[in-house]
């Protein structure tokens, strides 16, 4: 029994120093664990502080999106503007062929006049012409009724006949009238008649 006691003191030293021991290294495990904890708190804290230094961006971020608001919609302006742009650029382009036709058809219409007055004007110098011809055939054939009445009333040269004397050597019983509007003068026997319209005169007979 005697042998025993000390190995039995033995034993619980041996399992008390391995009780110490392990206890210690759960100490240290445990300091340690608090230790990082402890860090962790003190970075946390340390970016709490930083993020408290931090000014509040809110109206900051509040701006921005109104700006992106404010963006988005001019670019939906613009697009409306760009699209009203192009129709215009169509429509003036419509409105330039048109009036490009409208000038062409003005150009034809101004040839056309021009050909009609040029047509109107070469009707009225025709008419003209056939009026001073018709004149002239009419002051010869005064004439040649002044000529007869003289020869067949034996009336000498400077004697005027009336429009009664002349009259019954026409056709109609009537001295014939100017196309042109003019008034015949019978005038005397050797000169021939006139007319008052410019250019309807008798040539000279040779």
């Amino acid at each position: 029994m005697k042998t025993a006691i000390p190995w039995i003191l033995v034993v619980g030293l041996l399992a008390g120093v391995i009780f110490l021991y392990s206890s210690g290294r759960n100490q240290d495990a445990e300091l340690a664990r608090l230790r990082q904890d402890n860090a962790e708190v003190d970075s946390l804290r340390a970016e709490n502080e930083q993020l408290k230094k931090i000014p509040d961006q809110s109206a900051e971020i509040a701006r921005l999106q109104k700006e992106n608001e404010d963006l988005l919609r001019l670019r939906g302006e613009v697009s409306q503007l760009r699209q009203q742009n192009q129709q215009v650029s169509a429509q003036l382009q419509a409105a330039q062929a048109q009036n490009g036709q409208v000038l062409q058809q003005q150009q034809q219409i101004a040839a056309q006049n021009e050909a009609l007055r040029a047509q109107t004007q070469q009707m009225q110098q025709a008419q003209a012409q056939a009026q001073t011809d018709a004149c002239i055939n009419n002051l010869r054939l005064i004439d040649s009724a002044k000529q007869q009445w003289a020869l067949e009333n034996k009336k000498p040269a400077g004697a005027i006949p009336a429009v009664s004397d002349l009259a019954p050597y026409f056709p109609s019983n009537s001295i014939p009238v100017c196309p042109a509007g003019g008034t015949y003068s019978i005038n005397e026997i050797g000169a021939p008649p006139s007319c008052t319209v410019p250019g309807h005169i008798l040539p000279r007979q040779n």
